[in-house]
């Protein structure tokens, strides 16, 4: 399992919310490229870039600074927020990210995600399935659809998604423990899916704990920033 530190971004400046409520943003850092090159320096190798602002547009925004991490680091990026339109999608791959992540638009426009799956191919397109009380949520959280998660699930690996980043909404940012049993039934019920655990992650131990499930990665946020894990525990994980 490979662990991936996450930056949410805000007007430039790193950030964590609780449970995606903008009401709860904390500043953790004005320099997201300093951040990013501190991980890149302890030797991990991946990041979770989120653009919050392009999240409440609902279209990309952060776009210097997904192209300053890139063009400055040799983390390989996963970037989500935003990503709602054909020019959105290009712009996110021109500016350097390795991997895009498709939520609301996987619902709300499914041709044009088939589309994307087909061109880009399994290995640069991972499934947001961003979960509340059992039900996918969209549009930077603030609404639920009526969308159950194993049907969107299903939907997706019979078009060749095989990424999958799942949220349980309520446990993000929350410092209480991910959500373990459901990553379980998802790995039970959908064998060969990548699958990447966000939100709740508080310590080490999480970490173990997803590993022996077979998580295929893991991202780490908030639980770094409040110093719950060190950047060297994350770097010899």
């Amino acid at each position: 399992m490979e662990i991936v530190p996450a930056i949410d971004i805000i007007d430039g400046k790193c950030v964590r919310l609780s449970k995606g409520d903008f009401n709860t943003s904390k500043i953790y850092g004005d320099n997201p490229l300093e951040m990013a090159k501190m991980f890149a320096d302890a030797g991990l190798k991946r990041l979770h870039l989120v653009d919050l602002d392009g999240a409440r547009s609902r279209h990309i925004v952060n776009t210097r600074t997904l192209e300053s991490i890139a063009g400055n680091t040799d983390l390989i990026i996963d970037f989500g927020g935003g990503v709602k339109s054909r020019r959105d999608i290009d712009t996110a791959f021109d500016c350097g990210a390795s991997m895009v992540i498709v939520g609301s638009t996987a619902i709300t426009d499914r041709e044009l995600m088939y589309e994307w799956i087909e061109e880009f191919g399994e290995d640069r397109i991972i499934l947001g399935a961003d979960v509340r009380n059992g039900l996918i949520s969209v549009n930077g959280w603030k609404e639920d659809s009526d969308l159950k998660l194993d049907d969107f699930l299903k939907e997706y690996r019979a078009k060749g998604i095989t990424r999958v980043l799942c949220t349980d909404i309520n446990r993000d940012g929350m410092l209480q423990g991910p959500a373990t049993e459901l990553y379980r039934s998802i790995l039970r019920d959908f064998p060969g899916i990548k699958l990447i655990a966000s939100g709740g992650v508080s310590s080490i131990e999480d970490l173990i704990e997803l590993r022996k499930e077979g998580l295929y990665e893991a991202i780490v946020g908030k639980a770094y920033y409040e110093g719950k894990i060190t950047l060297k525990q994350l770097a010899e994980f």
